[in-house]
């Protein structure tokens, strides 16, 4: 029999398993900073040591009971209640003494934001963000559906089983600095779930902000209890992986980048919680041998207009065209750039070396980094190894370049080094497009522009996230997660008379 009991306290080089076979050694600062009624969470993937203050545990598990208790009570609500509060939410940020107090809060956390050396692209908020969530959450009303809903029917004569459409439960989300994602959220409550979020500590103000003068208000107006939409106000990014740990979760939620996402994730599945990650960013234009110039062009300019997880970060030319594509490609980088800053930053492959002009690798940028200004190469070379990297940039359009023998190639390498996200193929030939939808590995394929993958850009709805296929294909649903989608599906028997098999 094993022995049991409560891990009050690590020691230096204490071994600690993971994975079945494996195991890492507990850190001198690791056991210095473990105190009792701290958790160690242990990553089975990475072997990577995760410490949960007991403290920053006890609020997330405050909150995700919250949540839970006003799940349970969002199926006793008066019919529209949801309805109000969508419209309560918009008509509060359409004030403008509560969307001052929001501009107030996020003016501080972008000069924390700088002396951190953060990045802000994503953390302003600014009137056209503002007017985005107002739009996001008047398409809600009239869409929410507190109540079962019928998917199907099997009649048996004197007895029927219906397929019902019922909510989820408890949704967390684990968002980078963007404060609009607290609004996009509020969609789970459309299908009767609710909501915990952590917000990055870079606009945790911001979010702060709206919670109180918007949020909260609408709410209580709405007659909703207020653990349906909450937030984990702790800036340790130990909350993420408490709150992914908590097996009272139905659902996580990770937006982000990086490895941070994917721990998030290993965390959420090692706890039995189902999880929706998206980590890698980066799309993917690839012109085939019929691609019309012009489409081509206005593909790569206008997919580099910001930098979000949908912009344009690698780019396929097929060899037979480059050298007419080859000067659209330059033209429309330098004018993506001059809509900014300045300058491209460009990343160039072995096979693409020989087709962009010399004098581009001798020539210097000046590139916006988080930390500041800092002078770059105009061009340079980059192993094929490393096409799977998002480009990070600020005002700077930065991609990789890649020439190809072929559209299939191309394929090949997306689906080998990309993180499986984005994918667009420039081609006259009808046929192109069909063998390309075949054959490459992505949840969201287009034609031209990539920014498209939005959520309500592209299907008229709030996105809560977008799950690319990095580590496998998704179950059931699309890669655009939106509050209509959280459901679970529940089968209730009808019976005439008692019934006997």
């Amino acid at each position: 029999m094993n022995e049991q009991g409560t891990l009050d306290r690590l020691e230096p080089g204490m071994m600690i398993p993971y994975g079945g076979n494996r195991y890492t050694r507990v850190d001198a600062e690791l056991a210095r900073a473990f105190q009792a009624g701290d958790r160690l969470l242990v990553v089975q993937e990475s072997g990577a040591l995760l410490r949960i203050p007991g403290q920053v545990d006890g609020v997330v598990r405050a909150r995700v009971g919250e949540a839970r208790e006003a799940f349970e009570a969002l199926a006793q609500v008066q019919p529209g209640a949801v309805d109000r509060f969508y419209e309560a939410f918009a008509d509060a940020l359409e004030r403008d003494e509560v969307w001052a107090q929001v501009v107030a809060a996020n003016e501080e956390d972008v000069r924390r934001a700088q002396q951190r050396g953060r990045s802000t692209t994503r953390l302003k908020v600014s009137d056209k963000m503002r007017a985005a969530m107002i739009e996001g959450l008047r398409v809600w009303p009239g869409l929410a559906a507190q109540d079962d809903r019928v998917l199907g029917r099997v009649d048996h004569g004197d007895w029927q089983v219906d397929v019902l459409r019922v909510p989820l439960g408890v949704v967390a989300f684990v968002f980078e600095g963007r404060p609009n994602v607290l609004v996009d959220a509020c969609g789970v409550l459309a299908s009767g779930n609710t909501a915990v979020l952590r917000i990055g500590s870079d606009a945790l103000g911001t979010a702060s902000a709206l919670l109180r003068g918007a949020l909260r208000p609408s709410l209580e107006a709405a007659g909703l209890p207020q653990g349906a939409v909450s937030l984990v106000e702790v800036e340790d990014r130990a909350a993420g992986w408490a709150m992914f740990s908590d097996n009272r979760l139905a659902l996580a939620v990770a937006r982000g980048s990086g490895t941070a996402v994917m721990q998030l994730s290993s965390v959420a599945r090692q706890a039995g919680v189902p999880v929706s990650a998206h980590g890698t960013g980066g799309a993917w234009l690839v012109a085939d041998p019929s691609a019309d110039g012009e489409r081509f062009e206005r593909a790569v300019r206008h997919s580099l207009d910001r930098k979000v997880c949908n912009t344009l970060n690698v780019c396929c030319i097929v060899r037979e065209r480059v050298a007419d594509l080859m000067p659209r490609f330059l033209r429309a980088i330098d004018e993506a750039g001059a809509a900014l800053t300045g300058a491209p930053r460009l990343h160039v492959t072995p096979s693409a070396q020989p087709f962009v002009p010399a004098e581009l690798f001798e020539r210097r940028t000046r590139v916006r980094r988080a930390e500041g200004d800092v002078d770059e190469p105009y061009a340079s070379l980059l192993p094929e190894a490393r096409l799977g990297q998002e480009w990070e940039w600020e005002e700077t359009p930065e991609l990789s370049l890649v020439v190809v023998e072929s559209v299939d190639e191309a394929v090949a390498l997306f689906n080998r080094y990309s993180p499986r996200f984005v994918a667009s193929l420039i081609a006259s030939d009808p046929q192109a497009h069909q063998r390309f939808r075949l054959r490459i590995d992505a949840p969201f394929v287009g034609d031209g522009f990539t920014r498209w993958v939005d959520g309500q850009y592209a299907l008229g709805k709030p996105e809560l996230g977008l799950s690319n296929w990095e580590h496998g294909r998704l179950l059931g649903r699309g890669g655009v997660l939106t509050g209509a989608d959280l459901a679970a599906v529940r089968l209730v028997a009808t019976t005439a008379q008692e019934q006997h098999r």
